[in-house]
């Protein structure tokens, strides 16, 4: 037995680290458990390990880890059949979306063309579903709200100019500021205000399908959640988690009151019902409204910026992970003055939108002195985990630099802009802006004051694939 052992060991030092005895399907395994820096430590240690930890197989399968296999199969979608064009190894791609620095912004809808477009509104709903861009709802001119449903299919083409399509269906009723999120082929849409200024707290579920002959069908009905719901409210923010539920925070409630509570609306399978329930934790966003709620995967949400208890507009990040077992809310910490041009990040009335690489692309919104912004920021909290969030650790300029991003626009220059909608394809590269409020002339003899804007247009990730 001792010679046995003896033995054992002599034929593992001969063959190096045990590690190198592994298959390659082991380690293959074992790399897809790893962050990014071990994998890339790992390479450097043999040729052997180089050649498996670069491969084009292991980075679309850390690819599809990362950023989901539906963005993935998307992108992979969008080149075949093209013998023109080729998709990049999946290790630069992944570092070309880590590095990002840049979009580029397409119009996509012209006023003063023949086509029938949805009109001008602001506070409305933009989702991206079954293929489709559906628009309902919003506010316009007058402070009146829009009773009207709005889709377009997109497809693969994701630079098409859209032929829109009015769905008549009379319900949900007429409202702005209420939230919509996609759930597979379904649209879950929750809250909103009338032009009478009742708020409302009806939830209801939308069925959107494209049909090749008679186009783009959207049947709503009212959703069962039982005597427990959320008080009614509008100018909230809402996002989709774990593939069957709804989470919102904050708004505004009865007599202009923001709040700062956060529910969740966990759905059966089928969709036919949904249960609520609030989310107690030790710490919470303070009351806002005109904030942002976004799903950055899995479980995980971010909430950003918005209009406080003191009108006062936020930019403070919080980080919410919702579970089986616990449910919190947890701060993170950062100094404008540490950012380059940081200045410029507090906001209401935004859009945020987890893109390709599980990242925020955060776009336009207004200050405390209503001066609407067209910029376009990443924010990335991929390095920073729930359990570690403290300030002391943030305070590295290091980690500040990874965490936000200005991005340089290139092509169309749209117009600056508040509470538009925005949403990305399936690939994640792609986001599509409507809408919002924008600077217009009034009267020509007085000076310039708010108008609604009913444009279109394209903004898009730029890779060098």
């Amino acid at each position: 037995m001792a010679e046995t052992s003896t033995t054992a060991r002599t034929s593992n030092f001969n063959n190096g680290s045990p590690i190198a005895n592994l298959a390659p399907d082991q380690l293959f395994t074992i790399l897809l458990l790893l962050p990014i820096e071990s994998i890339l430590s790992f390479a450097l240690t043999s040729k052997k390990f180089r050649h498996l930890a670069s491969s084009n197989s292991l980075w679309e399968s850390i690819c599809r880890r990362d950023w989901g296999p539906t963005a993935v199969d998307a992108l992979k979608s969008s080149f075949h059949g093209d013998k023109d064009h080729q998709l990049l190894p999946w290790i630069r791609l992944y570092k070309q979306v880590s590095q990002l620095d840049s979009v580029c912004c397409y119009k996509l809808s012209d006023p003063d063309s023949d086509l029938l477009l949805p009109s001008p509104r602001a506070s409305h709903s933009l989702d991206f579903v079954s293929g489709c861009l559906v628009v309902f709802g919003g506010g316009c001119e007058g402070g009146r709200h829009v009773d009207d449903t709005w889709a377009a299919y997109v497809g693969n083409n994701s630079r098409r100019m859209l032929k829109w399509q009015k769905i008549h269906s009379g319900i949900p009723s007429g409202r702005f500021g209420h939230t919509c999120v996609p759930i597979d082929n379904y649209l879950v849409l929750f809250g909103g205000i009338n032009d009478r200024g009742n708020r409302h707290s009806d939830t209801w579920v939308g069925q959107v399908a494209f049909h090749e002959n008679v186009g783009i069908s959207l049947s709503w009905r009212l959703l069962d959640v039982g005597s427990i719901a959320p008080a009614p409210r509008g100018a909230h923010a809402a996002c989709c988690i774990s593939n069957r539920k709804m989470v919102i925070h904050g708004g505004i409630g009865w007599n202009g009151v923001r709040l700062g509570d956060t529910w969740v609306l966990e759905l059966s399978e089928n969709l036919c019902f949904g249960t609520w329930h609030e989310i107690v934790s030790h710490s919470s966003p303070p009351a806002r409204s005109g904030h942002s709620l976004t799903c950055i995967g899995g479980t995980r949400t971010i909430l950003f910026g918005g209009r406080g208890l003191g009108y006062d507009v936020l930019n403070d990040i919080w980080l919410l992970d919702v579970s089986e077992d616990y449910s919190k809310w947890v701060q993170i910490f950062y100094e404008l003055q540490n950012i380059p041009a940081g200045v410029s990040l507090p906001r209401v009335g935004h859009s945020a939108t987890c893109i390709l690489g599980g990242r925020l692309l955060i776009h336009g919104g207004e200050d405390s002195q209503r001066h609407r912004k067209d910029d376009f920021w990443v924010l990335d909290i991929s390095a920073i985990s729930l359990e570690s969030v403290e300030p002391a650790r943030l305070s590295s300029e290091r980690l500040l630099a990874n965490m936000w991003r200005r991005l340089k626009a290139k092509g169309y220059k749209p117009k600056s802009r508040s509470f538009h909608r925005a949403c990305v394809d399936n690939s994640g590269r792609y986001l599509y802006v409507y809408g919002g409020m924008v600077d217009g002339v009034v009267d020509p003899a007085e000076s310039y004051g708010l108008g609604f804007d009913g444009e279109l247009f394209l903004v898009e990730l730029v890779l060098q694939l």
